[in-house]
C-alpha cells in the first residue's frame, strides 16, 4: 500500500458549500480539484438524500462557488469566473431540472454574497467597486472583453490598503439588488440596482420580508480603524421612490457584519465586546424590530461562534444554527432565538464541521475526519447519526496507508498560575509503525493565534506527509486557543510566546517520554502566528534539530504598520501600540531573540501576504544570516497568506516538500545532506517532472 506524498495534493478532492434543496431531496455543493501547477476547478455537484452517487451539475470551466436554490427549487444559481478573470466573477442561473446555464451580471468589480429573497423573484449581492466605475455606470454593466486598469502609480489615502494578497485600490463594497426575470430577458444593465454608494463598504446584506434589506458598515470617524457597525434597515421599494432613507437600527462591535434576517423583523448578528476583542468570544445577538429589544441566545455557551461555518435561522425561523470550535471539534448548535433555552448540541463530537445547511427535516455538512479530508454528510436535525452522502477521495484512499491520531490530554504545571493547566493534543505515528523502533519527532503549532486545530481539516494532508515520511507528528491547542472557553484564549494577553510555549514543550516531553520516540531528534514548525511561536521557540531553546517557520510574524511593530485589519492583534492582545511601549513589543518580538538562535531555520513566506507581510520575515532571515545561523528564505510569487490552504496547487506541494528536506537534511535517520548543500530545487517533485501535475481530468455538461 503506498504511503502518502505531498505531490498527493493534485489528487485530493475537496467539498465545500452544502446546500440543501427545498423540497429536501438533494445537497448541491463546491467540488474543488488541483487542475494543473497554478490553477483549480472548480465545479457544482448535487446528491440525492435517498441515495446515489453525486452528478456534476455545472461545466468544468472557471472556478464555481456560492451554488444557491431558488426557494420553491427552480433555478440554481451560482458564482463563476468563466469567461472572466479571477478578480470579477458573476453571477449565473441554471434551471433546476436541467439545461444551459444563463449569465444575467457582467459587472465590473464581480459578484460575491448571494441570497434570494424569499418569493424568488430577485437576488441581492455584493460587489467591489471604484467611485469612477460607479459614476461611469461600470457597476451595472460592462462589456464581455473590459479589463480594469492596474493603478501606475498606486497613490493611497486609506489606513487599511490592501487585504491578504489585494489591494482595495479605491474600490468599496456596495450591495446591489437583481430583477430575475428582466435580468433572463436579457437586460443586464435594467436588473440591477445599487442599493448603497459613497466612500465606505456596505457588508452582510440579507433580507427580511422580500420588501426590506439589512445591512452593515462600519462606524466612526476613521472606519478603517473602528470596529463598531452600524446595522442599516432599508426598505426597497420606499427608499427607491424618496421616501424614506435607510436607517441605522442597530450596533454592534468585532470583526465583521454577517446578519441574518427573519420575515418578521428579527435580525441576528455577532457582536464581540470591545475590550480585549480579539480575545474574547463572539456571541449572537438577535433585535426585534418590533419591540426594539434585544436578547443573546448564545450568552451561556462558552464558545467562539464566529467560526468558519457561520450562522443562520431555521426554516421555521424560530431558531438559530451555528457552529463553534469545541475541544478539538468543530460542532453545530442550536438555539430558540428569543433565548428562552440554552443552546444545544445538533451535531459535530469528534469530528470537523466546515460548512452546513438546515433544511426542514435535515442538515447536510462538509464534515472531515481523521481517515478523509472532507465529504458531504446529512442527518436529522438533532442526530449526532450522520448519513455520508459521498466519498469523492475513495478511488485516491483506497490504496493509501493512513494513520490515526491518538488523542493525548495532558497537564501543565504553568509557571504564572497556581493549578494546572488541562490541554489537548494529539500524535500521529507513520502509517508502517514498529513500537521496537525510534522515531524522529516533529511538533506542529498552529496559527491564530486564537484557533484549534483538530485531527482533520485542512492539516490532514501536511501532517500525514510528514508521518509517511517517517516522523512522529504532535500538534496541540495551548492557551490562546479557541474552543476550550474565553479564559483559555485569553491567557497569552500581552504574552504571544512563553505562555504558549510552555504548554507546547509541555506536550512535546511527555511524547518523547515514549520508548520509540528519539528525544534528540526533534523538529518544529508553524504557520502564522505558529510562524511566530516557531521563531520564538529557536530563540528560547535548543532542543530542536531545525525549524520551519512560515508566513510568521517576526516583529510586532513592523507587523503593525504593514498589515491589514490585524493591527488590532497588537492593540487588543498586547493592550499597547508601537508609541505606547516600544521596548516592550521589541521584547516580545522573535527578533529579539536573534542572538539567542543556534537552530538551522527555514523560513516561508508569500510574496503578496498582506496580512503578514515580509518585511518582518525578511528582518527575521537577515537576523539569522549576520550571526551565522543556517537558514534559507523562500518566497513564493502570486500567494498571499492561504498559501498551504489555496495556494497554487505546484506551490502547496513545493512547501511541503521544503518542509520534509529542510528535517531530513538535519536528521540521522535520513541519508542526504543539509537543504543548504544541494541544489536549491533538488529532490522536489517539480525540479524532476518539469512542473506537471496530475490533473483530474473529470468534466461534464450543464
Amino acid at each position: 500500500m503506498q504511503t502518502i506524498d505531498a505531490a498527493d495534493y493534485h489528487d485530493i478532492v475537496r467539498v465545500a458549500d452544502p446546500r440543501l434543496s427545498p423540497d429536501g431531496e438533494r445537497v448541491a455543493f463546491v467540488r474543488t480539484v488541483p487542475d494543473d501547477e497554478e490553477s483549480y476547478e472548480a465545479t457544482v455537484y448535487v446528491v440525492p438524500l435517498g441515495g446515489g452517487d453525486p452528478r456534476q451539475f455545472t461545466v468544468a470551466e472557471g472556478v464555481d462557488s456560492e451554488p444557491r436554490w431558488h426557494p420553491d427549487g427552480d433555478y440554481l444559481a451560482f458564482v463563476s469566473t468563466r469567461g472572466a478573470d479571477d478578480d470579477r466573477p458573476q453571477l449565473w442561473l441554471l434551471p433546476a431540472d436541467g439545461g444551459e446555464a444563463r449569465q444575467v451580471t457582467e459587472v465590473a468589480g464581480g459578484v460575491s454574497g448571494v441570497e434570494w429573497s424569499p418569493d424568488g423573484s430577485r437576488i441581492l449581492f455584493t460587489q467591489h467597486s471604484t467611485a469612477e466605475d460607479r459614476e461611469e455606470g461600470r457597476d451595472l454593466s460592462v462589456d464581455s472583453d473590459y479589463e480594469p486598469e492596474e493603478p501606475d502609480p498606486r497613490v493611497i489615502d486609506r489606513m487599511v490598503y490592501r487585504s491578504m494578497q489585494r489591494y482595495f485600490d479605491g474600490k468599496r463594497s456596495h450591495v446591489y439588488v437583481l430583477d430575475v426575470e428582466t435580468a433572463l430577458d436579457g437586460e443586464r444593465e435594467d436588473a440591477l440596482e445599487r442599493l448603497t454608494d459613497g466612500d465606505a463598504d456596505y457588508v452582510g446584506p440579507a433580507w427580511g420580508d422580500g420588501e426590506t434589506i439589512y445591512y452593515a458598515s462600519k462606524r466612526g470617524e476613521e472606519p478603517d480603524d473602528s470596529v463598531e457597525f452600524d446595522i442599516y434597515e432599508h426598505p426597497l421599494d420606499a427608499a427607491a421612490e424618496g421616501d424614506v432613507e435607510p436607517e441605522a437600527v442597530a450596533e454592534t462591535t468585532g470583526w465583521g457584519g454577517m446578519i441574518e434576517a427573519t420575515t418578521d423583523g428579527k435580525i441576528a448578528f455577532p457582536r464581540t465586546p470591545e475590550e480585549k476583542l480579539t480575545m474574547r468570544q463572539t456571541d449572537i445577538v438577535v433585535h426585534d424590530r418590533d419591540t426594539g429589544e434585544e436578547v443573546t441566545p448564545t450568552a451561556s455557551l462558552d464558545r467562539d461562534v464566529a467560526y468558519g461555518g457561520g450562522f443562520q435561522w431555521g426554516p421555521d425561523e424560530e431558531r438559530l444554527f451555528f457552529a463553534t470550535p469545541d475541544e478539538g471539534s468543530v460542532v453545530v448548535w442550536s438555539a430558540p432565538g428569543d433565548a428562552s433555552a440554552d443552546p444545544e448540541t445538533v451535531y459535530g463530537d469528534g469530528v470537523t464541521v466546515e460548512g452546513f445547511d438546515v433544511g426542514d427535516d435535515a442538515v447536510a455538512y462538509v464534515q472531515s475526519e481523521w481517515d478523509h479530508p472532507g465529504d458531504v454528510f446529512v442527518s436529522t436535525r438533532g442526530s449526532n447519526e450522520a448519513t455520508r452522502l459521498t466519498r469523492v477521495n475513495d478511488e485516491y484512499l483506497t490504496d493509501r496507508a493512513v494513520a490515526q491520531p491518538e488523542e493525548l490530554r495532558y497537564e501543565n504545571e504553568a509557571a504564572d498560575t497556581d493549578e494546572a493547566v488541562e490541554l489537548q493534543g494529539w500524535v500521529l505515528t507513520p502509517p508502517d509503525f514498529d513500537p521496537e523502533e525510534t522515531y524522529p519527532l516533529v511538533v506542529e503549532i498552529h496559527g491564530g493565534p486564537h484557533a484549534q486545530w483538530t485531527t482533520s481539516g485542512t492539516m490532514w494532508h501536511e501532517f500525514q506527509t510528514l508521518a509517511a515520511n517517517g516522523y512522529v507528528v504532535f500538534w496541540s491547542n495551548p492557551r490562546g486557543s479557541t474552543g476550550y472557553g474565553e479564559d483559555h484564549a485569553m491567557a497569552i494577553h500581552r504574552d504571544w510566546g512563553d505562555v504558549a510555549l510552555e504548554d507546547v514543550l509541555a506536550g512535546a516531553d511527555l511524547v518523547c517520554e515514549r520508548e520509540y520516540v528519539d528525544a534528540d531528534e526533534q523538529y518544529v514548525t508553524g504557520g502564522s502566528y505558529g510562524g511566530y511561536m516557531t521563531a520564538w521557540t529557536v530563540g528560547s531553546t535548543d532542543r530542536f534539530e531545525a525549524a520551519v517557520s512560515q508566513r510568521g510574524v517576526y516583529d510586532l511593530t513592523g507587523f503593525y504598520g504593514s498589515t491589514d485589519g490585524a493591527l488590532k492583534l497588537v492593540e487588543y492582545d498586547f493592550g499597547t501600540t508601537p508609541w505606547e511601549e516600544p521596548e516592550f513589543l521589541w521584547e516580545h518580538s522573535p527578533v529579539s531573540l536573534i542572538p539567542e538562535v543556534e537552530t538551522p531555520t527555514l523560513l516561508i513566506h508569500s510574496d503578496r501576504d498582506f496580512r503578514t507581510p515580509a518585511n518582518t520575515a525578511e528582518l527575521f532571515y537577515v537576523g539569522l544570516k549576520k550571526h551565522r545561523v543556517d537558514t534559507r528564505l523562500v518566497r513564493y510569487p502570486r500567494e498571499g497568506h492561504e498559501l498551504s490552504r489555496s495556494g497554487e496547487p505546484g506551490h502547496v506541494v513545493d512547501r511541503i516538500e521544503r518542509i520534509v528536506r529542510w528535517f531530513d537534511g538535519y536528521s540521522d535517520y535520513a541519508d542526504v545532506p543539509p537543504a543548504l548543500e544541494r541544489d536549491p530545487d533538488a529532490g522536489l517533485s517539480a525540479a524532476e517532472d518539469g512542473g506537471e501535475g496530475d490533473g483530474d481530468e473529470d468534466g461534464g455538461d450543464e
